[in-house]
């Protein structure tokens, strides 16, 4: 238990891009300044894309394999040389796309926590609306003291 948590201390997370079940862009926030700086359109389009190719692997489970259609997933992780994105897709169909470090240890413990976030400061505020921006301070503080402190 020591040993996992000496490795979320050296939490490397760039970002966070939160897309609703319709593909839309509903909240983004970077955690590194050095990165370079994305505009609202490329976000936007960002989101549009990943959700289509999301669905599309989706669907290219080899039916032979036996997997039911609904425990099928689309892509869960994409890995470059300079970065790793992991998606986290709830069962109501919104994804939580965490860009980190290529070598990330312990990313499916994170980005849950960011899950927990959301689901204790989002959902279960009275006055945000299902599909809508995220636009709850709760949440961007808990988000922001979470990933700091690592």
């Amino acid at each position: 238990m020591n040993m996992l948590l000496q490795e979320l201390d050296n939490m490397v997370v760039y970002s966070l891009i939160i897309i609703n079940k319709a593909g839309g862009l509903v909240f983004n926030r970077d955690f590194n300044p050095a990165l370079n700086k994305i505009s609202v359109n490329d976000l936007l389009v960002l989101a549009g894309t990943f959700h289509g190719v999301h669905a599309i692997t989706k669907s290219l489970t080899p039916s032979s394999l036996g997997i039911p259609s609904k425990e099928r997933t689309g892509i869960e992780v994409l890995e470059s040389s300079q970065f790793r994105l992991t998606c986290f897709q709830t069962f109501t169909g919104t994804k939580f796309l965490l860009f980190t470090e290529p070598h990330q240890p312990n990313v499916d413990t994170i980005i849950h926590k960011v899950y927990e976030l959301y689901a204790d400061y989002v959902m279960k505020n009275p006055f945000y609306q299902l599909e809508m921006p995220i636009r709850c301070e709760a949440f961007e503080r808990g988000l922001m003291s979470y990933i700091r402190a690592k």
